[in-house]
């Protein structure tokens, strides 16, 4: 067992050195390590104590000064994160799926918390939110970002704002889907590799979610509610037929009707898909694909759904 423990420690070294070797610090790249392994090592308790005694003792005001006190650049170390997950699924059949992540907490004095929904919880409830970016490839995910979403009881307040920290320049109001995209770009900067994004009805819904995708020129597919009106591919924007008097018409239109995004499926081919597997078996279900097109300002339709 001893032998094992000490294989798993310096495996973990190892994983962790291009890390470490962004820290700078020789105190911070002596006390990650423990840090990391008391997270995700044996013992019940994770709180800084009870791991400095087991890991670390003697050492429990360098490990407390790490977690609680220790300022440093997180850029290089996210920056790291990239680059060593696209090389373990990155590539051009690897996909970015964005989503949303909640932590629910019964306090309010945690950065971000309110009443929102919590998708772990499928409700809304009192948690915080992040944005989240995913890689993967086949059946393995790399999670490569979460950013805190700050709902408006945070931004509009300014005293609770800087009781709790935030930095200056993420006091303003970002959407989740805002958020999304300025992390994309942060990947497509490091030279992250992935086919197309991925998203669902919630990021889906956004128009300038959607645009911003189009314009970065990516491949994407995303949900939508299934009463959104949509049209089929192929519609094309008119000039209108107008009366000879009457104001006349200043903008084109579809020379479709739109229908639910649901009834666009009613005679579509279902097939059962099975993607990974999960802690009771394969995950599978039924799904339908079809391309549409969304109306979406300025009076333009969304080519790219």
């Amino acid at each position: 067992m001893v032998g094992t423990t000490s294989n798993w420690e310096d495996e973990l070294r190892g994983w962790l050195k291009p890390f470490l070797d962004r820290l700078g610090h020789k105190s911070r790249r002596r006390m990650c390590p423990l840090y990391v392994a008391g997270l995700i090592g044996p013992g019940d308790r994770k709180s800084v104590q009870p791991m400095a005694e087991r890991l670390a003792p003697g050492d429990y005001d360098q490990l407390h000064h790490f977690v609680a006190a220790g300022v440093w650049d997180a850029a290089p170390l996210e920056t790291e994160l990239l680059i060593q997950a696209d090389r373990l699924v990155g590539g051009s059949d690897a996909v970015l799926v964005i989503d949303d992540t909640a932590v629910p907490k019964k306090g309010t004095h945690s950065v971000g918390v309110a009443a929102q929904y919590a998708s772990a919880l499928g409700k809304t409830a009192n948690c915080q939110t992040l944005v989240s970016l995913t890689l993967a490839r086949g059946e393995v995910p790399v999670m490569v970002a979460l950013r805190l979403f700050l709902p408006d009881s945070w931004v509009n307040d300014r005293r609770r704002l800087m009781r709790a920290g935030v930095p200056a320049e993420y006091r303003t109001a970002r959407t989740k889907p805002e958020i999304a995209l300025a992390e994309i770009d942060r990947l497509i900067s490091i030279g992250v590799r992935f086919r197309c994004v991925l998203a669902d009805a919630g990021y889906g819904l956004s128009a300038p979610f959607r645009h911003g995708l189009t314009a970065r020129k990516l491949s994407w597919a995303v949900g939508i509610p299934r009463h959104l009106k949509v049209y089929p591919v192929g519609v094309q924007l008119i000039w209108p037929v107008t009366k000879v008097r009457g104001r006349p018409r200043k903008r084109h239109v579809p020379d479709s009707l739109s229908t639910a995004a649901e009834d666009m499926l009613a005679s579509a081919q279902w097939r059962t898909v099975s993607w990974r597997s999960g802690t009771k078996g394969r995950l599978k279900a039924r799904f339908a694909a079809v391309r549409v097109r969304t109306w979406a300002p300025p009076w333009k339709l969304d080519r790219s759904d």
